[in-house]
């Protein structure tokens, strides 16, 4: 991602406070108001699909002109079957029911009086993302859905197609009769930094990065603002001695194919030391014919010469692509020790016929969620459930795992009394 300098520039503060300002109309509007939004905006998009593919089409050009690195190429590329998978969630958000106003008891009561909470929305939320235009679209209808404001900021990569997706769901929301304000765009020719839009903790309330390790540093490091981190890759899979190794095969092929981004991509596998040999020359060719790089530890480079060596950095970082590593560990115990030490703690998995195994592993890793013979592969909106999902959130604390609608949502106490004093 480029990232701007900081510089004196007022656009972050002047769509901040039009956020804001909106913000307050948007968090008393009726659920079904802000459904029939969402809808509209789910419209406004697939009746752009012509023009921001156009618009996709010059960020390319451009992008190629300067070097930019596959990985981000194909993360800013967008296609009618992206496109239609973002207006398919949209439709899907619009159509459940209204995640705010919920009544749950309190636990805190005093007496003489009913106390009880809401969830209630949060206000002004920023997305900075990091090519992925079409995400703009989905984090609009969750912040919608859910009486939040919404200020995009994508890199300069995609700045064509920012504007032109900005353009269509602000489009759908001024048809739907919401504020304007209720999305707002930091255009790359305003020249804004990051800095100079997540300091701007007067008006917002949370900031979502969203891309490789490195914005997202970024931003917890300079956002006065609570930051919600999201991670993707380096996931982790152990291995074990009663695991199947068909299972293991399928699920690292499975972890690859979430679209656009691999999110929950298996690309470090942990094997226990006694694991026969034939069984991992069988995984590496499958996982070659496939068109994965197979990397290792030194151990294994030992034993088999034909592999390549997998770094000491590299067990703690994301390789984003199809590239798997593999480590012998002596014990389930040293592989959850390794795991939680050097994953990135939002998804890992175990493959085992052992109960006791898994409910170990299940405790012991200290990630957002764990996977027992299972594949990770995330979905934004799956076919189950009633959740659609931005990504997902590895820190530990406030809303750790999947960012779904209550996500961005808070809890207000009320205390209603019966008149006596």
């Amino acid at each position: 991602m480029i990232v701007d300098v900081l510089d004196d520039n007022l656009e972050p503060i002047a769509s901040a406070r039009r956020a804001y300002g909106a913000s307050f109309k948007l968090g008393i509007t009726k659920g079904a108001d802000r459904s029939r939004a969402v809808l509209a905006m789910a419209e406004a998009l697939r009746q752009s699909f012509d023009d921001i593919l156009e618009a996709n089409t010059l960020d390319l050009e451009a992008s190629r002109e300067m070097a930019v690195p596959d990985l981000i190429l194909d993360w800013l590329k967008l296609t009618p079957k992206r496109l239609e998978a973002a207006v398919e969630t949209l439709q899907r958000l619009g159509e459940l029911s209204d995640p705010l106003r919920r009544v749950r008891s309190a636990d805190y009561q005093l007496e003489d009086s009913q106390t009880y909470t809401q969830l209630m929305p949060l206000g002004v939320i920023a997305f900075i993302y990091e090519a992925f235009p079409e995400l703009a679209a989905i984090a609009a209808g969750l912040c919608i859905k859910t009486g939040n404001s919404l200020i995009l900021k994508g890199s300069t990569e995609a700045s064509h197609s920012n504007e032109a997706i900005a353009n269509a769901l602000q489009n759908g929301i001024i048809d739907a009769g919401l504020p304007s304000g209720c999305i707002e765009l930091i255009k790359a020719e305003h020249g804004a930094s990051i800095r100079d839009l997540v300091t701007q903790d007067q008006y917002l309330n949370l900031v979502i990065p969203y891309g490789r390790s490195s914005l997202i540093q970024q931003v917890v490091r300079q956002s006065t603002a609570p930051v919600l981190k999201s991670a993707m890759g380096n996931c982790y899979l152990y291995w074990s001695l009663s695991g199947s190794l068909e299972m293991v095969r399928w699920m690292i092929v499975d972890s690859h194919c979430s679209e656009p981004d691999p999110v929950n991509a298996i690309e470090k596998v942990l094997i226990h030391r006694q694991a026969m040999p034939s069984s991992l020359i069988t995984l590496w060719n499958s996982l070659q014919e496939k068109g994965f790089e197979i990397k290792a530890d030194a151990e294994l480079v030992e034993a088999f010469p034909q592999l390549q060596l997998a770094k000491d950095g590299e067990w703690g970082s994301a390789y984003l692509n199809n590239t798997v590593a593999f480590k012998l560990v002596d014990s389930l115990e040293a592989a959850i020790a390794w795991i939680n030490h050097y994953s990135s703690g939002h998804a890992d998995c175990i493959v085992t016929e052992s109960y006791q195994e898994s409910r170990q592993f299940a405790l012991g890793v200290n990630s957002a969620s764990s996977y027992i013979n299972a594949s990770p592969r995330f979905n934004r909106n799956p076919a189950r459930g009633d959740g659609v999902f931005l990504g997902m959130s590895n820190q530990r604390g406030h809303r750790r795992g999947l960012i779904s609608l209550e996500s961005l949502t808070t809890v207000k106490h009320i205390v209603q009394g019966n008149g006596r004093f």
